[in-house]
């Protein structure tokens, strides 16, 4: 029985060809659309259907595609580059998807490079999974009437989002199910780092598309209500008595190369007020210790060495901000980074009053080692707003840096402790009741290298890296639904 429509995007017969080819073979295959845009191929393909649209990201396209949804399912090919299954594979997400009642299904597949094909596992969706560059693989196959019913509710024209914008209202109805089994080839486009993809989505040349994302998302968290109007509780920062009104917190582990650029930079801050610089070496093996040490002669230097139980850099900072000689606020300086000028510290201080914010997000410009800069040049995170940027935050990835919090309110929630991730986790916490302040100029200097954490991680570890950030954004989510209700 032929049950599935298939849509897959169309530049010429070359390029499409052994993809078409591919899927005529497959029995449960009733009919193949071709989606031309402008830039396409007046070409004709004999037994494939023609769907001209103005962008294969547009809500146009997502409408035309749901008008010629006749059979049960909509396979929708996302990528120009050939697809082929595995024996039977088609079959297969037919049964899981008929199985589990699921409103799309999706599985793992292999990247075909050349001659070899290297596994590409991809993740579970969650209520969380709100990043709009989620990664499905390029084979998703909805249920024809979930992508109806969606798209009857799409009261919006997007030029970018229209995928973004049918997954969160498809998901709002039924679930999307990963089939955690290896069943098609695609061939990998994009060989860059992954140190080098996770920063796409804040270069300014993306604005536009970031724009659509966060109005797509925005408008989800209103449809499942957990979607947070701008009221924020607000702070008395006079009736804390603290000995240092800020401290620099600095994590290390094994930055022998760094660690002395670090301090040396806390240090030679200029403040109006008493500060302190807190360095909390967690076990380091490499020499960052004696250089630590070099250090201790300045008074404002507090080093704390950590015993050998797990602490990760979440723990790190916990140790930190709950010494008895942290300050007020406490300031974000990573041990392979260093402050664009001395002012860096009093700016965030002064933002912290005059914003009445629990956590202050700065502006940051990406360098080399030599700390000179390279694309995509300063990361200023404007799509932080203070309107929107609670919600916001639940799409994008990270919330910039250097960060700094207000050490009372801190103390009451801590960091995850964790090795990845535990900023975002705090900051989303934060948000939840507070503004979170900006500063727009660069105030820091973020050195790329080998050594970063997320310079170049494999698959696992990158799939490991997102999944618990959508659980993070998980349990926000449902603690701001709950809110909500009550």
């Amino acid at each position: 029985m032929k049950r599935i429509t298939c849509f897959i995007p169309f530049q010429n017969p070359v390029q499409a060809g052994i993809t078409i080819e591919n899927l005529k073979k497959e029995e449960e295959i009733a009919e193949i659309f071709l989606l031309k845009t402008p830039e396409s191929s007046d070409e004709v393909i004999p037994g494939c259907n023609i769907i001209q649209t103005t962008s294969l990201k547009s809500t146009d396209c997502i409408r035309k595609i749901a008008n010629a949804s006749n059979t049960d399912f909509s396979l929708i090919y996302t990528k120009y580059s050939e697809l082929s299954f595995i024996l039977f594979a088609v079959e297969r997400m037919l049964n899981i998807a008929d199985d589990t009642n699921a409103a799309m299904v999706y599985a793992d597949h292999f990247n075909h490079t050349g001659n070899t094909h290297t596994e590409a596992p991809v993740i579970d969706y969650q209520l969380g999974a709100l990043r709009d560059d989620f990664d499905f693989g390029s084979v998703l196959l909805y249920k024809a009437s979930a992508i109806k019913e969606a798209v009857g509710r799409m009261d919006a024209d997007y030029q970018f989002g229209a995928l973004y914008d049918l997954r969160l209202k498809v998901s709002q109805k039924g679930s999307l199910e990963h089939i955690n089994e290896y069943l098609y080839y695609e061939i990998e486009t994009d060989n860059r780092k992954s140190g080098e993809k996770i920063f796409d989505y804040v270069d300014p040349k993306n604005r536009a598309v970031q724009i659509e994302m966060e109005q797509i998302c925005t408008q989800h968290l209103k449809d499942i209500n957990g979607y947070l109007k701008p009221t924020f509780r607000h702070i008395e920062f006079e009736n804390d008595n603290f000995e240092y009104e800020a401290s620099v917190i600095i994590p290390c582990k094994n930055r022998v190369r760094t660690i002395g650029d670090a301090i040396t930079s806390a240090l030679n801050q200029k403040t109006t007020f008493k500060y302190n610089v807190i360095v909390v070496d967690d076990n380091s093996t490499d020499g960052s210790v004696d250089i630590i040490k070099s250090f201790t002669d300045n008074p404002k230097l507090i080093y704390i060495a950590q015993d050998k139980t797990y602490h990760a850099i979440g723990g790190n900072w916990n140790v930190a901000i709950h010494h008895p000689q942290c300050g007020k606020f406490a300031i974000q300086l990573d041990s392979d980074d260093v402050y664009s000028d001395e002012n860096t510290v009093q700016r965030f201080v002064d933002a912290f009053y005059s914003q009445n914010c629990a956590m202050v997000v700065g502006t940051y410009r990406m360098t080399n080692f030599k700390m000179e800069t390279i694309p995509p040049g300063i990361i200023d995170h404007k799509e932080w707003t203070p309107e929107n940027g609670r919600n916001n935050a639940l799409r994008i990835n990270g919330l910039g840096a250097p960060r700094g919090f207000y050490v009372p309110m801190l103390r009451t929630i801590n960091f995850p402790t964790t090795k990845y991730g535990e900023d975002y986790a705090v900051g989303l916490r934060i948000s939840r009741e507070y503004q979170i302040g900006r500063i727009y100029d660069v105030v820091y200097n973020c050195r790329r290298w080998d050594d970063n954490s997320d310079a170049n991680c494999d698959i696992v570890k990158m799939n490991a890296n997102n999944l618990y950030k959508d659980r993070i954004r998980t349990w926000e989510l449902k603690a701001r639904i709950a809110q909500n209700k009550q």
